[in-house]
């Protein structure tokens, strides 16, 4: 199996599937997080359409392969790592655990996955950093001119970042319905943390031309939802492209990730890396990605779920069951690596009758029963 399929969280028996993680953590987090970190924006139909562009896609399993060794391991800007799985930015992760990014970055290089840290974070950049040696990415909500970006890039250079990221779907914050419901006030969209709005609404295309000229540091931009701002990108001189919606966060009644992301990759062929994400939460939906050709899937909800039930050891255990089920699903599929996977792995149906949702991966999920799920 796996050359790196090691147990090192100490976890084994507390946590043994994906959902008790979701369970435990909704017993620790206030309603106000809780309903921050599950929600989308307005009637979340861009949420459901994350969870049900990855169901319509089914596996296409080859038989009598030789799969007595299998290797998820890949790479990430040009590091290795134990899985293609990135964490991705998370405005509150405070609201998950006290220790917030410091936290998610021990358990990224304790088990050795890439991470991105959102400049919402009020830990220093390169206190963070240096808690993984996994590859480590710094995202930028833009919050100022052209100067301000400049800086931001001396200190992520400085911290040893692999890569810099613009999230690139913000320029008008949505409405998020849980949040207003609840009257729940983010504190870090509050006072000075939440001020220069008006800087990520003007950015252009002319800012990273700009970036480009000036800046030797591989750029990410986070938020390309389509062929035609794909390609502009890679004129550009970006070197990936993220898929994504944000979550199901910001525009409603957007395309789910996976049902973008084939136009994508065909748009920018070989001339970037592509990392998508969007309700990525088991085995089988990396295995469907990386048949596609990304090269790496962002998660965020599940690691936060992890975050909150059991700190950094709960985010290496995750990643440990994740690397399991990913491993089985190679395995089935007929493939020892990700560079056996292509897309004749997979069939383009309709998903199941099931009405998806943010836990519609999780089958044996019940948060209504305060004994079952979690410990």
């Amino acid at each position: 199996m796996s050359t790196e399929n090691t147990n090192t969280s100490g976890l084994e028996g507390d946590y043994d599937t994906l959902h008790e993680f979701i369970k435990a953590a909704k017993m620790r987090t206030h309603p106000d997080a809780w309903d921050y970190l599950t929600g989308g924006t307005e009637t979340e139909t861009t949420l459901r359409r994350n969870r049900a562009a990855i169901d319509r896609i089914a596996l296409r399993p080859r038989v009598l392969r030789d799969v007595s060794e299998i290797d998820a391991t890949s790479t990430f800007l040009g590091k290795k790592v134990r899985l293609p799985v990135m964490m991705g930015p998370v405005g509150g992760l405070g609201s998950f655990h006290e220790d917030a990014g410091m936290e998610v970055a021990r358990g990224a290089g304790k088990f050795g996955a890439p991470m991105m840290l959102s400049s919402v974070s009020t830990q220093p950049l390169n206190e963070v950093a240096a808690q993984t040696n996994s590859p480590f990415v710094f995202q930028l909500y833009v919050r100022g001119d052209s100067d301000v970006i400049d800086a931001r890039v001396d200190t992520a250079l400085e911290a040893g970042c692999d890569a810099f990221c613009m999230t690139v779907d913000t320029a008008v914050y949505s409405r998020r319905e849980r949040d207003i419901a609840r009257r729940f006030k983010k504190p870090w969209r509050s006072g000075t943390l939440g001020a220069g709005m008006e800087y990520q609404a003007a950015l252009s295309w002319k800012e990273i031309e700009r970036f480009k000229a000036k800046h030797k540091i591989p750029l990410i931009l986070k938020g390309i939802g389509t062929a035609e701002d794909a390609t502009i990108a890679v004129e550009h001189g970006v070197e990936v492209i993220y898929v994504s919606n944000h979550g199901g966060r910001q525009l409603d009644h957007g395309r789910g990730s996976m049902d973008v992301l084939p136009e994508v990759l065909d748009a920018v062929g070989d001339k970037a890396k592509v990392i998508v994400d969007g309700s990525f939460s088991r085995g089988t939906d990396i295995v469907k990605a990386m048949a596609m050709g990304v090269e790496a899937v962002g998660i965020g909800r599940l690691y936060c779920y992890a975050l909150s039930a059991a700190g950094h050891n709960g985010i290496t255990r995750m990643y440990e069951i994740l690397e399991n089920e990913i491993v089985s699903a190679l395995g089935l599929v007929g493939a020892t690596s990700y560079a056996d996977l292509s897309k004749s792995h997979l069939h383009f149906g309709e998903p199941l009758v099931t009405e998806p949702n943010v836990f519609s991966a999780f089958p044996l999920l019940n948060l209504d029963d305060p004994g079952y799920g979690g410990r």
